[in-house]
């Protein structure tokens, strides 16, 4: 054992390196993601591709010689295709692979992955504020958080978009068939930036639908996305920027959900408590949050690992903002999850039998 014991070490050792140079790779891939998604690059090549530097330079408005270094980084890295390598620098055309517009160009895409290098841009962003939080024991709330939220928005609206009415509310069975026969009032508790409400209200186009979020930054943008991108229920939706807890709402609603935010919030009985005290006689609450194990291991999956990092980066940072936070954090597992539930009143919660990658569903009644 001894003798083996300095070759173990260096093949750890090394295996270490070449996961952290593979990681490198993969942030620069994100980073340059990131900056073909918000110049429009990727939109161009999708439009009017196949496009030399100089024409993705003129449909993007950017300069030419920044145009050319991005796309032969983009084919060295194998995002894009290149007609022919050995052509001349100006003269080599560059195309998006088939299907490779649903993850890097269309929104509504559930393979879209954009969001992804913006949370990658937001904790570098944030990293200042994170490292005097972590020697302070503060926080960093979400309003320095923008891309943040951003990248939140994006994870998460075609999700809303696809699932939420589809395959997540008709677990609820007896709730989610009144809500399409009868209609029915719904409050969608820390809503954000708007889309699972919009989706809500598609799906139940008999039902009113109340988006409820304490960030007046995010309930001004699902404002605004309301009047641009969702005419067609306007008259069944408002967003407002409005405390769960509100008595004037108390007792008026057939179902609520929070969806991914009980993890992020710094008082989660208390949140828990006022959104139980919106529903009416035989309403539910639908949470929905992250898919983590049962019971801390290590090493852990790859939702494990990701869900620490929001953690570590974010959703802890966020909630000891607050003054007397619990402090949560993004692994809130499911024995925990009941006890919070308990403790807010709620008289019984179910696991729902909804497949999903990183999302758990909890029907709690109170």
């Amino acid at each position: 054992m001894t003798m083996t014991a300095p070759r173990d070490t260096a093949e750890r050792r090394d295996a270490l390196v070449g996961r952290l140079f593979e990681a490198t790779l993969g942030a620069f891939d994100l980073l340059t993601i990131h900056l073909g998604n918000e110049l429009g690059l990727y939109q161009a090549l999708a439009e009017r591709g196949p496009l030399t530097p100089a024409e993705l330079a003129a449909a993007a408005g950017i300069a030419p010689r920044y145009a050319r270094e991005w796309l032969e980084q983009q084919a060295v890295s194998a995002l894009i295709d290149v007609d022919d390598a050995a052509a001349a620098d100006e003269a080599r055309r560059y195309s998006l692979p088939a299907g490779y517009d649903e993850v890097l160009v269309d929104p509504t895409s559930p393979a879209l992955m954009t969001g992804m290098a913006q949370w990658l841009v937001g904790g570098g962003a944030s990293m200042a504020d994170l490292i005097d939080a972590y020697r302070t024991g503060g926080g960093v709330p979400w309003e320095l958080h923008r891309d943040v939220v951003i990248a939140q928005d994006r994870t998460n609206r075609p999700q809303f978009i696809h699932s939420l009415t589809q395959d997540w509310l008709p677990a609820l069975g007896d709730i989610d068939a009144r809500l399409r026969t009868d209609g029915g009032r719904i409050a969608d508790v820390a809503c954000g930036t708007g889309w699972s409400t919009i989706a809500l209200a598609r799906g139940y186009p008999k039902a009113t639908v109340d988006g409820l979020d304490l960030d007046a930054g995010s309930i001004a943008i699902a404002n605004d996305r309301l009047a641009t991108d969702a005419p067609d229920v306007a008259d069944r939706v408002t967003f407002q920027a409005r405390d769960a807890g509100d008595p004037q709402l108390a007792g008026t609603y057939d179902l609520a959900l929070i969806l991914e935010a009980v993890h992020d919030m710094s008082h989660p009985v208390e949140a828990l408590a006022a959104t139980r005290g919106l529903l009416a006689p035989g309403g539910v609450l639908l949470i929905a949050d992250e898919k983590v194990g049962e019971s801390f291991a290590a090493p852990g999956d790859e939702v494990e690992r990701i869900m620490y990092g929001y953690s570590v980066l974010f959703c802890l940072p966020n909630s000891l903002a607050e003054p007397g936070s619990i402090g949560t954090g993004t692994v809130l597992r499911p024995a925990r999850m009941a006890e919070l539930a308990a403790q807010a009143g709620f008289s019984r919660v179910t696991i729902l039998p909804v497949e999903h990658d990183t999302f758990r569903f909890y029907r709690l009644d109170p």
